[in-house]
């Protein structure tokens, strides 16, 4: 498995806008993101500096990119 970069929620928030998720609100400091279609999916985004890998891994699959994907996007 490769090494995931070292990421910020607003950074991850500006991939997963080029794959078609949008700002649905924000609760504090969490971004909620949606993407319609034929399965709606909702993903959390904390808005901090440097977000843990294992935030990074569960959102990363949550969208259904690969790491290597999610790498692309950035």
């Amino acid at each position: 498995m490769p090494k995931l970069p070292v990421v910020s929620g607003s950074e991850v928030v500006k991939a997963l806008t080029k794959i078609g998720f949008f700002i649905d609100h924000q609760t504090g400091s969490h971004v909620i993101m949606r993407r319609d279609g034929e399965k709606v999916l909702t993903i959390t985004v904390p808005q901090h500096r440097e977000l843990k890998k294992g935030t990074l891994r569960a959102i990363i699959r949550q969208s259904g990119l690969t790491a290597e994907e999610f790498e692309n996007l950035l």
